[in-house]
């Protein structure tokens, strides 16, 4: 597996990367890493759950299927929905370091989305194309939310905002699929907030993000209709 290499338009003038989204592109998974940046996006649509890593380290995904390899919004070529996350957006770009510890764009030179058809990363003389302003955009969001998230995660914990949820998605005929080791917002004491801990959270932008996972829990019903859809017409 060859390592991702510093993106420039002089060696990379002509790469072009194939859209959509698709299994053959990694995208057949059943949740996706995120970021604070997008969740404001990503509460209309999907579930943000947190979880630990196994150093005990918190991080946000958000459910796409229920059984493994599942990606409910997934159709045909397309990603159906109207945002998609950073980590699927970004194809086979990354963020990294120049010598000089400068963040910087590389590219993976084996991804499958490389394809001599695919559109452009680079006008003609050189200047950026409008697939690359997209995707840059996207690393900007994982990047600055892996320097932050860390930060947001312990401002939740400390206020004791984060509770455990089992999530239990029931299917018909008794159909019953378990999410373990997530964790949410608790709904109860974040409005019973007040005084200087609220105004900590709101003068750190820590509050906003905390409704949004609270309320993207409501989108596991747009999930169990998505896996009933799936079921029937396959």
């Amino acid at each position: 597996m060859a390592a991702p290499v510093l993106l420039n338009n002089i060696d990379h003038r002509d790469l072009r990367v194939a859209i959509g989204h698709h299994a053959r592109f990694g995208d057949a998974v059943n949740q996706t890493r995120v970021f604070p940046a997008e969740y404001e996006e990503l509460q209309r649509e999907y579930a943000i759950v947190l979880r630990r890593d196994e150093a005990g380290a918190l991080y946000a995904t958000v459910l796409l299927g229920l059984d493994p390899d599942e990606n409910l919004f997934l159709a045909d070529d397309r990603w159906d929905a109207r945002y998609i996350p950073a980590t699927r957006a970004r194809g086979p770009f990354s963020i990294g370091h120049d010598p000089d510890g400068e963040p910087m764009v590389f590219v993976d030179p084996e991804h499958p989305r490389l394809t001599a058809d695919g559109m452009a990363v680079f006008r003609p003389h050189g200047g950026n194309a409008p697939l690359l302003d997209h995707v840059s955009v996207m690393l900007q969001r994982i990047y600055q939310g892996v320097q932050g998230e860390q930060a947001l995660f312990q401002a939740w914990e400390a206020l004791g905002l984060l509770t455990p949820a089992v999530l239990q998605l029931d299917l018909d005929e008794g159909r019953r699929y378990t999410v373990p080791d997530c964790l949410t917002i608790d709904t109860g004491r974040l409005a019973a907030l007040e005084g200087e801990a609220l105004g900590e959270l709101h003068a750190r932008d820590h509050l906003r993000p905390a409704f949004w996972i609270a309320s993207s829990l409501g989108n596991l019903q747009h999930l169990i209709d998505r896996k009933l859809r799936r079921d029937v017409h396959g």
